[in-house]
């Protein structure tokens, strides 16, 4: 077994693509079937947010871009439902895991939209951390999962140019639109820190994960990657960080920042976050008012695969 576990090992440090039929640590295995399943749970319950805006959209033009992206996010959790599948795991049983609690997604996707800004601030900040983290994963170490995210950070990129442009808008509009702007920056900008998990020193599962090449960089290293590039892009907007503590490090050639609320972290991956039941029960509610067309799809198939039978016969 040690030997086929290095062997496994020498794949991953030569950059060979790890196979669904290919052997693999059942630690590695679940490992993926954890993030995975996080990150497809995470565009599904990320529609609601954004969903909520679609027939309050200020403009034709705004309510089909943004249809278009909350249709985007669908296809990314089908993506990556599949890719899991590819390691054992139904579906349905990740989709449970998800309804009962059991799975977790994003801490960012429990917070509220609370007026038109809000939809700007997520595809700038909310997509723009995602960008980050998820174009290192189009290296990641096992083939399925690297190969949807090339689709999806094509596709997540444009997400935040739409961002960017409706704060951009605002910025430049009246001065109750600026405050808007501001406003939701405010409100997103902490939250947005914490997309990227706890830090280094209380993340249990990075060091095995960086081993394996399932991750590429640390949470602490792109979140100061995020920092340093949201610096230079608000000042686009002329708007500004809530943050009182941030400022450029000569020595370092980074930003510094100030300390974020990990007690308001925990309560949010918790369950215990201003938006955590209604996500949860908007996802149930879904679940099992789609039951119908799951079950019409069901017999349809069998009804189709009888009629292949006949013909062969």
């Amino acid at each position: 077994m040690e030997n086929v576990e290095q062997k496994f090992q020498d794949s991953v440090n030569a950059e060979i693509k790890i196979e669904p039929r290919n052997w693999m640590p059942e630690a590695y295995r679940k490992t993926l079937i954890r993030q995975i399943s996080q990150h497809a749970h995470s565009e599904i319950v990320g529609m609601l947010p954004e969903g909520a805006w679609i027939t309050r959209a200020p403009s034709l033009k705004r309510k089909a871009i943004l249809l278009a992206k909350v249709q985007d996010e669908a296809g990314h959790g089908l993506y990556l439902y599949s890719a899991a599948e590819t390691l054992g795991q139904s579906r349905e049983q990740m989709i449970n895991d998800l309804h009962s609690g059991k799975a977790k997604y994003s801490s960012i996707f429990n917070y509220p939209t609370k007026s038109w800004a809000d939809i700007g601030a997520i595809g700038w900040l909310v997509d723009g951390a995602a960008i980050l983290n998820q174009v290192m994963l189009c290296r990641t170490s096992y083939g399925p999962y690297a190969r949807a995210m090339v689709r999806i950070c094509k596709e997540e990129s444009f997400h935040q140019r739409q961002g960017f442009d409706i704060l951009l808008t605002l910025a430049n509009g009246t001065p109750e639109q600026k405050i808007m702007c501001q406003d939701a920056i405010n409100r997103w900008w902490w939250p947005s820190l914490m997309m990227f998990g706890p830090k280094d020193s209380e993340s249990s599962n990075s060091d095995q994960s960086m081993k394996w090449k399932i991750k590429r960089k640390s949470n602490d290293e792109l979140r100061q990657n995020f920092v340093d590039m949201c610096v230079q892009q608000v000042k686009v907007l002329g708007m500004n960080l809530p943050d009182p503590d941030l400022k450029w490090n000569e020595a370092k050639q980074q930003h510094d920042w100030g300390e974020i609320d990990w007690n308001e972290f925990w309560q949010v991956v918790k369950g215990n976050g201003p938006c955590n039941k209604e996500r949860l029960e908007a996802r149930r509610n879904a679940w099992d008012n789609g039951a119908w067309v799951r079950e019409a799809a069901a017999a349809h198939a069998q009804k189709q695969k009888d009629k292949q039978k006949q013909q062969a016969a």
